[in-house]
């Protein structure tokens, strides 16, 4: 969240300040703070998704917000056996709920793709799809993967003139519209993305995992 308010300063003027970003949970603590300057005559609380309200109107709508994920960070990765033509996909979702935080753990193993960058693709699509049913909606998402190819494609970075990979793309595209999700992503190396990637081949492997658990 960040904070834009008006101080009423000790000459004619009017200045109005913009906050730098900071975690929702100290926004009453930095609201109270400037108000009770007695200076402040107006003030805007502001997410990422561009809305605002007033205090009062935050207020009726924090308790709300703590029964909706939050701080979304999503890792997937997908693999591709060019001998039997498996694949294998793997998804690590951290989110916060309600003060708590909380792990998703997902793979699976599909059938009747081409390729590793299809296999890659899938698993963002299979990873959107889980946010969806966790209840995640209109909200900034951050998601990571070692797949330049598929998160420079999404960004708009690179063409793709793939037919089969530009179907995938055109139902990811479709499901973060649905979702009203404001997505930034981060190419990693294959070692930053390890536990997606050892999800991946463990379903390659057999080895089937869905956990979703409450971290300390």
């Amino acid at each position: 969240m960040k904070l834009k308010f008006k101080y009423e300063s000790k000459t004619n003027s009017d200045i109005w300040f913009e906050s730098s970003w900071f975690p929702r949970k100290e926004t009453l603590v930095h609201v109270d703070d400037l108000l009770k300057t007695g200076r402040v005559s107006e003030l805007e609380i502001i997410d990422e998704m561009e809305n605002s309200w007033n205090k009062k109107e935050y207020m009726r709508l924090t308790r709300e917000l703590d029964r909706q994920p939050e701080n979304i960070v999503v890792y997937f990765d997908g693999g591709f056996n060019k001998e039997d033509g498996r694949s294998g996909i793997g998804i690590v979702i951290y989110y916060d709920k309600g003060g708590e935080h909380f792990r998703v753990r997902k793979n699976e193993q599909l059938e009747a793709l081409d390729n590793n960058n299809e296999a890659e693709y899938a698993a963002l699509h299979n990873a959107l799809l889980l946010l969806e049913e966790i209840g995640v909606k209109n909200i900034p998402c951050t998601i990571k993967g070692d797949s330049q190819v598929v998160l420079k494609q999404l960004d708009g970075d690179w063409p793709c003139f793939d037919d089969a990979l530009n179907r995938w793309l055109d139902r990811i595209e479709e499901l973060i519209r649905k979702m009203g999700l404001k997505v930034t992503s981060e190419v990693l190396n294959r070692n930053q993305n390890k536990e997606a990637d050892k999800l991946a081949n463990q379903a390659l492997l057999g080895t089937i995992v869905h956990s979703h658990k409450r971290l300390e």
